[in-house]
C-alpha cells in the first residue's frame, strides 16, 4: 500500500453540520424545481453566520443517493495523498476504447479529466488505489454508506455506495478549510481544479455528478462553494427527474437561478 501519512486514515471525520437552531427553510426555492419538472433539495451554508438556508430539509438530511461523479473529489484526494496521482498535471494515457464522449478519447491530465468529468481516468485511478486502501479512506472519512460491495472502478456509479446531501456539503466545507485528513497540498490542488469561474465579484467552484437511480430516474448533483469578498458559502444541489428530463442542463440553470435569487454574483454578499 503506497501511502503518505498512513496514520491519518484512522481519524474519523463527521460531516453532519446542521441543527434546528441554525437552519432557515426557504420554500420560495421550490419554484426553481417545479418549474423545471424535477424534485430535489438545495442547501447553502453561510460560514460567517454559521447558518444554513435549505429547501426540502427531509431530502437534504435523510435521503441517500449515488454520488456519481461528485466522487471524483474524494478519488482525486486519495489518489494525490497516496501518490497514485503525482499532481494535477499527471497524464493517464487513453486506453484506445472509443466512448460516447469524444473529449474522453485521448490522453488526459488529472486536471483535464476532472474538468470534463472523464470517468475512465478516475476509474483507472481507483483501480490503482485498490479496494483495501480505498476502503480505509472511506472509513476514515465516514463517506456516506462507506462500503465497497461491487467493483472498485464503478461502486460510486452503480447505486451501491450512497451519500446524503448533508454529508456532501459537510465534506466540501471541510475541504474548503483544509480540515480533511489529507495533506494541505493535496487539498489545495483539489480545491484549485474545482474552480469554475473567478472574477472581481466572485469565485465559484464545484463538481457535478450525474447518474441513474434504481427506479430509472435521472439524478444530478452540484457540490461546491461560492466566495464573495473573501466570504465563503458552501452549497449542495441535488435533483432528480424522469427519463425525458435533461437534468444535466437543468442543474446549472437551477443553481444559477437560486444563487441569483439569494443575492450572489454581484460581489455584495
Amino acid at each position: 500500500m503506497n501511502m503518505r501519512n498512513v496514520s491519518v486514515i484512522f481519524i474519523s471525520i463527521l460531516f453532519f453540520a446542521c441543527s434546528p437552531n441554525n437552519v432557515k427553510e426557504d420554500n420560495n426555492l421550490k419554484k426553481y424545481f417545479t418549474d423545471n419538472n424535477v424534485d430535489g433539495t438545495f442547501a447553502i451554508f453561510d460560514n460567517n453566520k454559521g447558518e444554513f438556508t435549505i429547501y426540502n430539509l427531509m431530502r437534504y438530511k435523510d435521503s441517500s443517493f449515488l454520488p456519481a461523479s461528485t466522487f471524483k473529489i474524494v478519488n482525486a484526494l486519495i489518489g494525490l495523498q497516496t501518490g497514485i496521482i503525482d499532481n494535477e498535471k499527471m497524464v493517464i494515457k487513453w486506453d484506445g476504447i472509443k466512448r460516447w464522449n469524444e473529449d474522453w478519447n485521448k490522453d488526459l491530465t488529472m486536471e483535464e479529466a476532472f474538468k470534463i468529468s472523464a470517468v475512465p481516468y478516475f476509474q483507472e485511478v481507483a483501480r490503482r488505489i485498490g479496494k483495501d486502501t480505498m476502503q480505509l479512506w472511506l472509513d476514515s472519512l465516514g463517506y456516506g454508506t462507506k462500503k465497497i460491495t461491487t467493483r472498485i472502478d464503478s461502486f460510486w456509479l452503480d447505486n451501491s455506495l450512497k451519500i446524503t446531501p448533508d454529508e456532501q456539503l459537510g465534506l466540501v466545507k471541510k475541504l474548503y478549510f483544509d480540515q480533511l485528513p489529507f495533506n494541505k497540498t493535496t487539498q489545495e490542488i483539489v480545491k484549485k481544479i474545482m474552480i469554475q469561474e473567478k472574477n472581481t465579484n466572485y469565485t465559484i467552484a464545484y463538481k457535478t455528478g450525474y447518474g441513474i437511480k434504481e427506479n430509472g430516474k435521472k439524478l444530478a448533483w452540484i457540490v461546491g462553494w461560492i466566495e464573495e469578498n473573501k466570504h465563503p458559502y458552501i452549497f449542495v444541489l441535488n435533483l432528480e427527474g424522469e427519463n425525458n428530463i435533461e437534468v444535466v442542463t437543468i442543474r446549472k440553470k437551477i443553481l444559477n437561478d437560486i444563487l441569483k435569487y439569494l443575492g450572489f454574483f454581484e460581489g455584495k454578499k
